[in-house]
């Protein structure tokens, strides 16, 4: 049943998320830096450092702390005792060490920023990529296969910072056609909104819309010469309509899984594109976090991350059974 096989997914993903949050709450537990130290300074003394730890529970057991982490998520958790009592409501992730800001909060402000760059680097590199590869595929040998593949296998040897350095050299420093990237609202200026983010967009979408170019030629290739094409094709279909119905499915079928995963760790922050173009997205919040310590905000992003490629596998694998209906029958 479907049902079965979605309630054994389900639980995979719970149980996946529970190891990364424990394995990630270990190692900040063990290697990381006192955290009452950092938010103390170097000229506090050591029972003010005592009583950052009673407010933020770190004078107690690694496991009672990692629960009530957990707990604080579903219920909410509170902070320090008596006149020092602070509820952190549910959903709690904590809050950060350096602004003292709900960790929460911080996700839900800034996740917007990170959306918008990944959804529309995913419609681009998408679009060029998969349309690339299926036009060297029915081309192959040509001077377009060539050409296009020679282009894909360059795109994607330049990394992201170089690319978005370059773009910003042109087409904002020299050409003036592109204000510089900041993170404005659809609603508050749609034309700003698009110049601000069209060259994070193409920074990611250069890597990606390469690789799926080369894979998507390589697996229409090989699908153009199974049995079922040639069958296709002696029952008189049209070229148009054999690639449509016979050879596209199953040759999408893997860029489907690479795309629910790519676009998935994405949605957690794109860390060097929001860095270097300034936009406060999850991903520049991941590398500030880094900079200062700030083991919630760090925890909060590992598992936001986590979560969305944990999610992006149980999406692909439905997509599946839509594609491929063979693993349709499987999942039944």
């Amino acid at each position: 049943m479907m049902a079965r096989y979605l309630a054994g997914r389900l639980a995979g993903v719970v149980l996946i998320l529970f190891l990364v949050c424990l394995f990630t709450f270990l190692i900040f537990f063990t290697l990381s830096p006192d955290p009452a130290v950092l938010i103390c300074g170097k000229t506090c003394t050591p029972e003010r450092i005592d009583q950052i730890r009673m407010v933020l529970g770190l004078d107690k057991p690694f496991l009672t702390q990692f629960f009530g982490f957990l707990g604080g998520i579903f219920a909410g958790r509170d902070y320090g005792e008596g006149a020092n009592l602070v509820h952190c409501a549910a959903p709690c992730l904590g809050y950060s060490f350096q602004t003292n800001q709900s960790v929460w909060d911080m996700v839900v402000e800034r996740l917007p920023v990170s959306a918008t760059v990944a959804v529309g680097a995913a419609v681009l590199w998408l679009f060029f990529g998969v349309l690339a590869g299926l036009l060297s595929a029915v081309k192959e040998g040509t001077w377009w296969d060539r050409t296009a593949m020679g282009l894909a296998l360059g795109g994607s040897s330049i990394p992201n910072y170089v690319l978005a350095l370059a773009l910003q050299y042109v087409l904002v420093v020299q050409l003036q056609v592109l204000p510089f990237p900041q993170a404005v609202a659809f609603g508050d200026d749609p034309v700003v909104w698009f110049q601000s983010y069209l060259m994070p967009w193409i920074v990611l979408a250069t890597g990606y819309a390469c690789l799926y170019a080369r894979l998507t030629r390589a697996n229409v290739i090989d699908t153009l010469a199974e049995n079922f094409m040639r069958t296709a094709r002696a029952k008189g279909l049209s070229p148009v309509l054999t690639m449509r119905r016979h050879a596209l499915r199953p040759a999408l079928t893997p860029i489907t899984t690479i795309f629910g995963m790519d676009f998935a760790a994405l949605l957690g922050g794109a860390l060097i594109t929001e860095t270097v173009f300034g936009l406060n997205g999850v991903g520049k919040m991941a590398a500030d976090s880094i900079a200062k310590n700030d083991q919630p905000v760090i925890m909060a992003v590992t598992l936001l991350a986590a979560f969305f490629v944990v999610v992006g596998n149980v999406v692909v694998d439905l997509v599946y059974t839509t594609l491929d209906p063979r693993v349709r029958i499987t999942a039944k």
